[in-house]
């Protein structure tokens, strides 16, 4: 009776403490939560950027949308578009970040983030799979706050070599809190 007495008392206790924690989880991106504009200059040209981070689906997981408009080359008439979609969940058995992003071009690329700096403003993504690219090909992500309303990201390629190259560079200032 009295084991009862006590899981009826503590339950409510350790449920809310496990809420807490689950809602700590994502403090390392809180500062990303939001929607972002800005400019991009890469190995497609110039382009303009609208970002959107939104926890989604009982804050399970982080939703990344991202669209981009490319200047139109001087020799032809139309822009490239990019979009990708992207859900970053936390792997509980291996106590890591999974980021699984979704692109227009039909490549699939799953991250996990590799390092956090310290002082919470640098974090690397590194990717263990990228579907539908050609052998060997792997991708890092890296997302560095730069201000109180900015961060810079740095998407770059690595192919059999295993040197990275920068393929585009973004500097994003917030448009809008949630």
């Amino acid at each position: 009776m009295i084991r009862i007495l006590l899981a009826v008392l503590l339950l409510p206790g350790l449920v809310y403490a496990s809420d807490q924690a689950e809602e700590d989880i994502w403090a390392p991106f809180e500062f990303f939560i939001g929607e972002w504009t800005g400019t991009g200059e890469g190995k497609s040209g110039e382009s303009k950027i609208e970002v959107q981070f939104r926890l989604v689906l009982n804050r399970q997981f982080l939703m990344v949308k991202h669209h981009s408009e490319f200047k139109p080359p001087e020799e032809g008439p139309k822009g490239e578009t990019h979009e990708d979609i992207g859900y970053i969940s936390y792997d509980h058995a291996r106590n890591k970040f999974v980021f699984r992003q979704f692109h227009i071009e039909g490549f699939v690329n799953q991250y996990v983030l590799d390092s956090l700096s310290a002082d919470g403003r640098v974090m690397v993504f590194e990717s263990e799979a990228v579907e539908n690219g050609p052998p060997g090909l792997r991708a890092r992500l890296t997302h560095e706050i730069i201000g109180e309303d900015e961060y810079r990201s740095a998407f770059e390629l690595a192919g059999s070599d295993g040197n990275f190259t920068c393929y585009i560079e973004n500097r994003l200032r917030r448009k809008a809190r949630p």
